[in-house]
């Protein structure tokens, strides 16, 4: 069993107004965190950043690993003719073996050396890329569900499935290989049933992939009510539904039995959200991709004070970094946003609620599959980050939710050490 120690100031976030802050040692045994001590028993390691704000490993609930590429680009259109004209074409090119590995490397380089610890990734539909991608993940230490996109429709005749039986035997091909890898149910790296959204993916197919989801017990994510646009295009290739969340629920992807992570939903009615709150509907709110697409303002304040369950999602690269701490300074500016401009009933977002999202709401969806995340205590996977925020110092002295601040705000700080359960990254 592993046992070593960390000083510092630890700053987590029991509840989602309660900003703790705590200067000593965590102790961390087994990929875990055991007591926070002032002192540290003979023979264990230390290591030593006193004075530097440790806060828990960020969860990135949603983002597009072959759209990094061209991650700070196309931001030009609204989501659909984005799609068109810069997606597809992107994610088109992971078919080529070589090309995936490259750009699978650049991407999982840069995730390790960010400030996320865990993450829901959308692949391609391309099988063996997706793989490619989970071994990556894998080999850097970081944590991971992975979904290779379902796609037989509505998208280029040079990227999409030839038919929901081809896709559905490449969706097994896949999990099966997950399992026989010892990747379907254990270790950091696991997959996720990934229909694009419900304009790619026909009825057959949508449904053979709730029925994979339930036999081979694994997640579920998507996309959900983020586009005016898509939403009608939703109401209209499925007719007889209520709302847009019923063309995944009609086929078992929408919480429930199978978990799921849901990205956006900023404009989900009353019976949409309510029905997200009572299948535990994960929500991935997108502050930056949001704004880059020109989407909206979800009601992140809502529900987050109203009992759903939402984290935050970089959605590289309708978002433009993977950096987590401006995603959480964005999600307080687009909030404040909301309260003047369209609800002023849903107080905005501060920034410990911010990070409650990024650590222990976001981990939220890990404790589905037995493991707590998101806590500095006793049983919780030690993901933590120290940040060095040297570069912000001047004449005056500031409180470390101050500190937390500035570092997410400002953009010129950096990490001196990363833990992800346990294993120090750097």
């Amino acid at each position: 069993m592993e046992r070593f120690a960390v000083k510092g100031i630890f700053v987590d976030t029991p509840a989602p107004s309660t900003l703790r802050v705590r200067d000593g040692y965590m102790l961390c045994e087994d990929g875990r965190c055991g007591a926070f001590t002032e002192s540290v028993p003979a023979g264990v390691p230390v290591y030593d950043h006193s004075g530097q704000i440790i806060t828990p490993g960020l969860v990135d609930l949603h983002l597009h690993a072959p759209q990094y590429s061209y991650c700070g680009t196309a931001m030009d259109l609204e989501l659909l003719d984005w799609l068109q004209q810069y997606t597809y074409p992107e994610e088109a090119h992971y078919a080529d073996a070589d090309y995936a590995r490259a750009g699978y490397g650049y991407f999982v380089r840069d995730l390790q050396h960010s400030a996320t610890t865990r993450a829901c990734i959308f692949g391609t539909l391309h099988t063996d890329a997706t793989l490619e991608l989970m071994h990556q993940l894998q080999t850097a230490g970081l944590s991971a569900f992975v979904g290779k996109l379902g796609m037989d429709r509505n998208s280029p005749d040079f990227y999409r499935e030839p038919s929901p039986a081809a896709g559905l035997a490449e969706t097994r091909r896949w999990l099966d290989t997950c399992a026989k890898e010892q990747m379907l149910h254990d270790g950091p790296v696991r997959p996720m049933i990934t229909p694009r959204f419900t304009p790619s993916a026909s009825d057959e197919y949508m449904k053979g992939l709730g029925e994979l989801a339930a036999e081979y017990k694994v997640p579920a994510q998507s996309h959900l009510s983020e586009n005016p646009s898509e939403i009608a295009w939703v109401a209209e290739l499925c007719p007889g539904t209520k709302y847009y969340g019923e063309s995944y629920s009609r086929y078992g992807l929408f919480g429930g039995d199978v978990p799921t992570v849901m990205a956006h939903c900023i404009y989900s009615g009353e019976e949409e959200c309510a029905a997200m709150k009572a299948n535990r509907v994960m929500i991935a709110h997108c502050p930056t991709s949001n704004e880059n697409v020109i989407a909206g303002i979800a009601p992140a304040a809502k529900y987050l004070r109203g009992g759903w369950r939402i984290g935050l999602g970089s959605d590289v690269a309708g978002g433009h970094t993977l950096d987590l701490f401006a995603v959480m300074a964005a999600a307080v500016q687009v909030s404040k946003l909301r309260w003047r401009y369209v609800d002023q009933s849903e107080a905005p977002l501060t920034m410990t609620e911010a990070l409650y999202l990024a650590t222990v709401g976001g981990g939220a969806f890990w404790q589905d599959f037995g493991e707590q995340v998101g806590l500095f205590e006793p049983g919780y996977a030690f993901d933590a980050l120290v940040l060095n925020d040297s570069a912000l110092h001047n004449l005056r002295s500031f409180t470390p939710a101050e500190r937390l601040e500035r570092y997410a705000y400002l953009g010129k700080g950096a990490l001196s050490a990363k833990f992800a359960q346990g294993k120090k990254l750097f």
